[in-house]
Protein backbone atom coordinates (compact mmCIF):
# COMPACT_ATOMS: atom_id res chain seq x y z
CA UNK A 1 0.00 0.00 0.00
CA UNK A 2 1.09 3.40 -0.89
CA UNK A 3 0.09 6.64 0.62
CA UNK A 4 1.09 10.10 1.20
CA UNK A 5 2.39 11.44 4.41
CA UNK A 6 1.31 14.27 5.99
CA UNK A 7 3.84 17.18 6.56
CA UNK A 8 4.68 16.64 10.14
CA UNK A 9 4.57 12.77 9.49
CA UNK A 10 8.05 10.93 10.03
CA UNK A 11 8.87 7.62 8.24
CA UNK A 12 11.55 5.11 9.15
CA UNK A 13 12.34 1.58 8.86
CA UNK A 14 14.73 -1.04 6.91
CA UNK A 15 16.38 -1.32 3.53
CA UNK A 16 18.97 -3.58 2.61
CA UNK A 17 21.42 -3.37 -0.31
CA UNK A 18 22.19 -6.75 -2.20
CA UNK A 19 23.97 -7.25 -5.38
CA UNK A 20 26.60 -9.76 -7.21
CA UNK A 21 29.96 -9.55 -4.73
CA UNK A 22 31.83 -6.08 -5.60
CA UNK A 23 29.04 -4.25 -7.09
CA UNK A 24 29.52 -1.16 -4.64
CA UNK A 25 26.87 -1.90 -2.14
CA UNK A 26 29.06 -1.02 0.72
CA UNK A 27 30.34 2.40 -0.95
CA UNK A 28 27.13 3.53 -1.80
CA UNK A 29 25.76 2.68 2.10
CA UNK A 30 28.89 4.63 3.54
CA UNK A 31 28.08 7.82 0.97
CA UNK A 32 24.72 7.45 2.00
CA UNK A 33 25.24 7.29 5.91
CA UNK A 34 27.94 9.86 5.19
CA UNK A 35 30.62 7.93 7.50
CA UNK A 36 32.61 4.90 7.09
CA UNK A 37 30.62 1.76 8.76
CA UNK A 38 30.75 -0.95 6.25
CA UNK A 39 34.05 -2.47 4.88
CA UNK A 40 34.89 -1.07 1.13
CA UNK A 41 37.73 -3.24 -0.54
CA UNK A 42 38.10 -4.00 -4.18
CA UNK A 43 37.97 -7.51 -3.69
CA UNK A 44 34.93 -8.72 -3.88
CA UNK A 45 32.66 -10.78 -1.24
CA UNK A 46 34.48 -9.20 1.58
CA UNK A 47 31.55 -7.96 3.70
CA UNK A 48 30.76 -11.21 6.03
CA UNK A 49 28.06 -9.34 8.37
CA UNK A 50 24.98 -7.60 8.29
CA UNK A 51 26.11 -4.30 9.59
CA UNK A 52 23.61 -1.47 9.67
CA UNK A 53 24.15 1.92 8.95
CA UNK A 54 21.73 4.64 9.72
CA UNK A 55 20.95 7.72 7.71
CA UNK A 56 18.91 10.73 9.98
CA UNK A 57 16.78 13.42 8.33
CA UNK A 58 14.36 15.53 9.67
CA UNK A 59 11.70 13.34 8.24
CA UNK A 60 12.94 9.62 8.15
CA UNK A 61 15.85 7.68 9.58
CA UNK A 62 16.41 4.82 7.02
CA UNK A 63 18.04 2.08 8.70
CA UNK A 64 20.76 0.39 6.27
CA UNK A 65 21.63 -3.29 6.22
CA UNK A 66 24.67 -4.42 4.22
CA UNK A 67 24.51 -7.99 3.56
CA UNK A 68 27.53 -10.27 1.86
CA UNK A 69 27.04 -10.49 -1.78
CA UNK A 70 24.27 -13.32 -2.92
CA UNK A 71 26.88 -15.69 -4.68
CA UNK A 72 26.30 -19.84 -5.48
CA UNK A 73 27.51 -21.32 -2.28
CA UNK A 74 30.88 -23.31 -2.66
CA UNK A 75 31.74 -23.61 1.28
CA UNK A 76 29.91 -23.68 4.71
CA UNK A 77 30.93 -19.83 4.73
CA UNK A 78 29.53 -19.34 1.70
CA UNK A 79 26.36 -20.91 2.35
CA UNK A 80 25.82 -19.38 5.93
CA UNK A 81 26.36 -16.18 4.06
CA UNK A 82 23.56 -16.88 1.57
CA UNK A 83 20.88 -17.87 4.16
CA UNK A 84 22.04 -14.64 6.36
CA UNK A 85 21.34 -12.59 3.34
CA UNK A 86 17.35 -14.23 2.42
CA UNK A 87 16.89 -14.09 5.91
CA UNK A 88 17.56 -10.11 5.56
CA UNK A 89 15.32 -9.33 2.26
CA UNK A 90 12.48 -10.97 4.06
CA UNK A 91 12.76 -8.28 7.38
CA UNK A 92 13.17 -5.33 5.68
CA UNK A 93 10.88 -2.64 4.38
CA UNK A 94 12.25 -2.06 0.67
CA UNK A 95 15.65 -4.04 -0.76
CA UNK A 96 18.12 -1.80 -2.85
CA UNK A 97 18.86 -4.22 -5.88
CA UNK A 98 22.57 -3.25 -6.96
CA UNK A 99 23.74 -3.13 -10.69
CA UNK A 100 27.12 -1.76 -11.83
CA UNK A 101 26.68 0.43 -15.07
CA UNK A 102 30.12 0.06 -16.40
CA UNK A 103 29.40 -3.82 -16.90
CA UNK A 104 27.42 -5.79 -18.96
CA UNK A 105 24.36 -7.69 -17.00
CA UNK A 106 25.27 -11.09 -16.68
CA UNK A 107 24.37 -14.62 -15.13
CA UNK A 108 24.75 -13.47 -11.69
CA UNK A 109 22.15 -10.51 -11.73
CA UNK A 110 19.71 -12.89 -13.26
CA UNK A 111 19.98 -15.27 -10.59
CA UNK A 112 20.06 -12.53 -7.93
CA UNK A 113 16.92 -11.04 -9.98
CA UNK A 114 15.22 -14.54 -9.42
CA UNK A 115 15.57 -14.76 -5.94
CA UNK A 116 14.30 -11.34 -5.21
CA UNK A 117 11.12 -12.63 -7.29
CA UNK A 118 10.36 -14.67 -4.89
CA UNK A 119 10.17 -12.26 -1.72
CA UNK A 120 7.04 -10.91 -2.99
CA UNK A 121 5.91 -8.81 -0.20
CA UNK A 122 9.14 -6.43 -0.35
CA UNK A 123 9.40 -3.82 -2.93
CA UNK A 124 12.47 -4.00 -4.63
CA UNK A 125 14.45 -0.83 -6.09
CA UNK A 126 17.19 -1.32 -8.95
CA UNK A 127 20.52 0.79 -8.02
CA UNK A 128 22.37 1.06 -11.10
CA UNK A 129 26.06 1.95 -9.48
CA UNK A 130 29.11 3.51 -10.12
CA UNK A 131 27.66 5.59 -13.03
CA UNK A 132 31.24 7.91 -12.51
CA UNK A 133 32.87 4.76 -14.74
CA UNK A 134 30.42 4.51 -17.14
CA UNK A 135 29.39 6.93 -20.21
CA UNK A 136 25.77 8.54 -20.83
CA UNK A 137 24.96 6.17 -23.61
CA UNK A 138 26.12 2.80 -21.46
CA UNK A 139 23.86 4.45 -18.50
CA UNK A 140 20.68 4.60 -20.71
CA UNK A 141 21.41 1.40 -22.26
CA UNK A 142 21.90 -0.04 -18.52
CA UNK A 143 18.37 1.21 -17.13
CA UNK A 144 16.65 -0.05 -20.60
CA UNK A 145 18.40 -3.38 -19.78
CA UNK A 146 17.67 -3.16 -15.71
CA UNK A 147 14.22 -2.70 -16.84
CA UNK A 148 13.95 -5.53 -18.71
CA UNK A 149 15.24 -8.37 -15.71
CA UNK A 150 12.14 -7.93 -13.39
CA UNK A 151 9.08 -5.51 -12.65
CA UNK A 152 11.03 -2.83 -10.24
CA UNK A 153 9.44 -0.46 -7.73
CA UNK A 154 11.80 2.23 -8.90
CA UNK A 155 14.94 2.44 -10.99
CA UNK A 156 17.03 5.12 -10.38
CA UNK A 157 21.46 5.56 -11.58
CA UNK A 158 23.57 6.40 -8.56
CA UNK A 159 27.20 7.38 -8.72
CA UNK A 160 28.46 6.58 -4.57
CA UNK A 161 31.75 8.09 -5.22
CA UNK A 162 31.05 10.81 -7.10
CA UNK A 163 28.19 11.91 -4.54
CA UNK A 164 25.41 11.73 -7.80
CA UNK A 165 22.03 11.29 -7.06
CA UNK A 166 22.47 9.90 -3.47
CA UNK A 167 19.75 11.87 -2.50
CA UNK A 168 17.55 10.85 -4.67
CA UNK A 169 18.23 6.89 -3.99
CA UNK A 170 17.65 8.15 -0.14
CA UNK A 171 13.98 9.39 -1.25
CA UNK A 172 12.96 6.55 -3.14
CA UNK A 173 14.17 4.18 -0.04
CA UNK A 174 12.63 6.56 2.20
CA UNK A 175 8.94 6.18 0.26
CA UNK A 176 8.19 2.51 1.15
CA UNK A 177 9.19 3.10 5.18
CA UNK A 178 6.12 2.80 7.15
CA UNK A 179 5.40 5.61 9.01
CA UNK A 180 6.84 5.65 12.52
CA UNK A 181 9.13 7.80 15.21
CA UNK A 182 12.66 7.20 14.69
CA UNK A 183 14.12 3.69 16.05
CA UNK A 184 17.47 4.88 16.94
CA UNK A 185 19.00 7.95 18.87
CA UNK A 186 20.41 11.04 16.31
CA UNK A 187 24.20 10.67 16.93
CA UNK A 188 23.88 6.84 16.06
CA UNK A 189 25.11 5.82 12.72
CA UNK A 190 25.53 2.28 13.25
CA UNK A 191 24.00 -0.71 15.98
CA UNK A 192 27.15 -2.85 15.69
CA UNK A 193 29.19 -3.16 18.19
CA UNK A 194 32.55 -1.26 18.29
CA UNK A 195 34.80 -4.23 17.98
CA UNK A 196 32.66 -5.99 15.43
CA UNK A 197 33.47 -2.44 12.76
CA UNK A 198 36.66 -2.44 14.45
CA UNK A 199 37.59 -6.18 13.36
CA UNK A 200 36.23 -4.78 10.06
CA UNK A 201 38.42 -2.05 9.62
CA UNK A 202 41.38 -4.30 10.52
CA UNK A 203 40.25 -7.01 7.83
CA UNK A 204 39.75 -4.30 5.37
CA UNK A 205 43.34 -3.30 5.15
CA UNK A 206 45.09 -6.69 5.74
CA UNK A 207 43.00 -7.55 2.07
CA UNK A 208 44.29 -4.38 0.23
CA UNK A 209 47.11 -5.45 -2.56
CA UNK A 210 47.09 -8.81 -1.87
CA UNK A 211 46.79 -11.65 -4.17
CA UNK A 212 43.01 -12.96 -5.35
CA UNK A 213 43.20 -15.93 -3.40
CA UNK A 214 43.31 -14.39 0.15
CA UNK A 215 40.12 -12.36 0.51
CA UNK A 216 37.68 -15.42 2.08
CA UNK A 217 40.83 -16.49 4.12
CA UNK A 218 40.80 -13.91 6.56
CA UNK A 219 39.11 -13.50 9.97
CA UNK A 220 39.86 -10.88 12.18
CA UNK A 221 39.27 -11.37 15.96
CA UNK A 222 39.69 -8.48 18.65
CA UNK A 223 40.69 -10.02 21.98
CA UNK A 224 40.37 -7.15 23.96
CA UNK A 225 39.74 -2.92 23.74
CA UNK A 226 39.88 -0.87 26.56
CA UNK A 227 41.45 2.50 27.86
CA UNK A 228 44.84 2.46 28.81
CA UNK A 229 45.06 2.23 32.53
CA UNK A 230 45.40 5.89 33.36
CA UNK A 231 44.82 7.55 30.60
CA UNK A 232 41.09 8.41 29.15
CA UNK A 233 43.07 9.53 25.56
CA UNK A 234 44.74 6.23 24.46
CA UNK A 235 42.97 3.34 23.27
CA UNK A 236 44.32 -0.55 23.39
CA UNK A 237 43.21 -3.10 21.08
CA UNK A 238 44.70 -6.25 20.93
CA UNK A 239 43.29 -8.31 17.61
CA UNK A 240 44.12 -11.92 16.42
CA UNK A 241 44.20 -12.24 12.11
CA UNK A 242 43.33 -16.00 10.76
CA UNK A 243 44.36 -17.27 7.94
CA UNK A 244 44.04 -20.89 6.50
CA UNK A 245 47.33 -21.80 5.50
CA UNK A 246 51.07 -20.32 6.02
CA UNK A 247 51.84 -19.60 2.93
CA UNK A 248 48.80 -17.19 3.59
CA UNK A 249 50.57 -15.97 6.27
CA UNK A 250 54.22 -15.09 4.82
CA UNK A 251 51.98 -12.95 2.41
CA UNK A 252 50.43 -10.99 5.41
CA UNK A 253 53.33 -10.50 6.99
CA UNK A 254 55.30 -9.49 4.18
CA UNK A 255 59.41 -9.29 4.03
CA UNK A 256 60.23 -8.98 7.44
CA UNK A 257 57.09 -8.07 8.50
CA UNK A 258 57.04 -5.34 6.50
CA UNK A 259 53.53 -5.68 5.12
CA UNK A 260 52.07 -6.71 8.84
CA UNK A 261 53.18 -2.92 9.85
CA UNK A 262 51.59 -1.17 7.02
CA UNK A 263 48.18 -3.24 7.88
CA UNK A 264 48.73 -2.04 11.68
CA UNK A 265 49.48 2.09 10.80
CA UNK A 266 46.43 1.72 7.89
CA UNK A 267 43.97 0.12 10.26
CA UNK A 268 44.84 1.97 13.42
CA UNK A 269 44.18 5.30 11.52
CA UNK A 270 41.10 4.03 9.97
CA UNK A 271 39.91 3.18 13.72
CA UNK A 272 40.99 6.41 15.05
CA UNK A 273 39.00 8.07 12.72
CA UNK A 274 35.73 5.93 13.46
CA UNK A 275 36.19 6.43 17.36
CA UNK A 276 37.55 9.15 17.43
CA UNK A 277 41.03 8.79 19.61
CA UNK A 278 44.42 7.37 19.23
CA UNK A 279 44.89 3.98 19.40
CA UNK A 280 47.02 1.56 20.40
CA UNK A 281 47.08 -1.61 17.84
CA UNK A 282 49.07 -5.26 18.97
CA UNK A 283 48.41 -7.33 15.61
CA UNK A 284 48.98 -11.02 15.87
CA UNK A 285 48.37 -13.72 13.05
CA UNK A 286 47.67 -17.48 13.54
CA UNK A 287 46.37 -19.96 11.13
CA UNK A 288 43.51 -21.77 11.40
CA UNK A 289 43.51 -24.49 8.94
CA UNK A 290 40.62 -24.92 6.74
CA UNK A 291 38.34 -22.46 9.02
CA UNK A 292 35.98 -22.23 6.24
CA UNK A 293 34.71 -25.35 6.11
CA UNK A 294 35.02 -26.23 9.85
CA UNK A 295 31.50 -25.28 11.80
CA UNK A 296 33.37 -24.85 14.93
CA UNK A 297 35.81 -22.65 13.88
CA UNK A 298 33.29 -20.43 12.07
CA UNK A 299 31.59 -20.39 15.29
CA UNK A 300 34.62 -19.26 17.35
CA UNK A 301 35.16 -16.64 14.43
CA UNK A 302 31.78 -15.09 15.02
CA UNK A 303 30.09 -16.80 12.12
CA UNK A 304 27.17 -18.36 13.66
CA UNK A 305 24.51 -20.53 12.24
Amino acid sequence: MHYVTSPDSHRAGFACFVGRPNVGKSTLMNALVGSKVAITSSKPQTTRRAIRGIVHRPDAQLIIIDTPGLHRPRTLLGERLDSLVLSTLTEVDVIGFCVPANEPIGKGDRFIADKLAAVRKTPVVAVVTKCDLASKEQIAQQLLAVSELAEFAAIVPVSAQAGDQLDVVGDVLIEHLPESPPLYEGGQLTDEPEQVLVGELIREAALEGVRDELPHSIAVVVDEMMPREGRDDLLDIYAHLFVERPSQKAIVIGHKGERLREVGTKARKQIEALLGTRVYLDLRISVAKDWQRDPKQLRRLGFYD
